[in-house]
């Protein structure tokens, strides 16, 4: 039985569009396929009339900086995302999340706008993107508009981009400047591609010895991607050292909400990993942004 009956591969987002409105429903937009075509060959995918392959539309396979933004694309393969300079100087948190993804053949093919589009609450480019304050783009009918990147979830595996009617086309996200840096690390089971028990990703600036600004993300966190917004502010202003960590940890503590999984670990082991990840992940953003950077 074909897992589809028609494939469209449009080259703009006008062309996109022009699909959307017109072609055989289901229809389902498809980047790297490495979700996709697991779920519709195993039978947790609803039938597809229409595969709508983006990787050609020339919008979404950008990689580049636009005024004082970095724009990357929805169909830029995710091994790109943890090789380019422009990540590494702007974003390093999500090259390392990139890194992190699967294999090396997956990371080939497999999308960040995938990665996000799948709208789990602890994916890795998710929660490195959700640090970095990343704002989506979105295209629909009447043209293209940008939302905060958290607006995307709904609940896991729940996006809020309406089904068939609007396309992801990319991220935007601020230029890093001086004593700026980010940090992406997880933990997980040392079974060679492995899921995630936890990850965590910082964005900072500094000045001198205090916390200027700080985002941290931590998944899974909630049931959507989520920031420690209380340990955020308790840290703005404050000297960098570990009276101040140790008191960030347990206001994160506090608002967190883990829950257990048979898969990857109990909600209990994961309160008690995420202390050194999250000191570890703070620490590397913190020594990371005393450099200058040399753009």
């Amino acid at each position: 039985m074909n897992l589809w009956q028609n494939f469209i591969r449009p080259k703009n987002l006008s062309e996109a569009m022009d699909a959307f409105a017109r072609a055989a429903r289901p229809l389902v937009p498809i980047a790297g396929g490495t979700d996709l075509m697991l779920d519709l060959e195993q039978g947790r995918h609803e039938p597809v009339q229409t595969l709508l392959d983006v990787t050609s539309i020339a919008e979404m396979t950008l990689l580049e900086v636009r005024g004082n933004e970095l724009f990357i694309g929805a169909a830029v393969p995710v091994n790109r995302i943890s090789l380019d300079p422009l990540i590494a100087t702007h974003a390093q948190a999500l090259a390392e999340a990139a890194a992190l993804i699967a294999g090396p053949q997956v990371r080939n093919v497999a999308t960040l706008g995938g990665n996000v589009a799948h709208a789990l609450p602890a994916a890795d480019g998710t929660i490195a993107l959700t640090a970095l304050n990343a704002e989506a783009e979105i295209a629909g009918i009447t043209g293209t508009h940008r939302i905060p990147f958290q607006e995307l979830f709904l609940g896991p595996g729940k996006s809020s981009l309406k089904h068939g009617e609007e396309l992801l086309v990319g991220f935007h996200l601020p230029l890093t400047n001086n004593h700026q840096a980010s940090c992406f690390k997880r933990i997980m089971r040392p079974q060679g591609v492995a899921l995630p028990i936890i990850n965590c990703a910082v964005w900072l600036e500094r000045e001198n010895d205090k916390v200027n600004q700080i985002r941290i993300a931590v998944g899974p966190g909630a049931s959507t991607p989520w920031r420690a917004a209380e340990a955020e502010k308790f840290l703005a202003g404050k000297s960098m050292n570990d009276e101040t960590i140790n008191a960030a940890l347990e206001i994160l503590l506090a608002q967190i909400g883990f829950r257990s999984s048979a898969r990857r670990a109990s909600a209990d082991y994961r309160r008690h990993i995420v202390d050194g990840l999250f000191r570890d992940v703070i620490q590397s953003a913190w020594e990371r942004a005393v450099l200058t950077l040399k753009l």
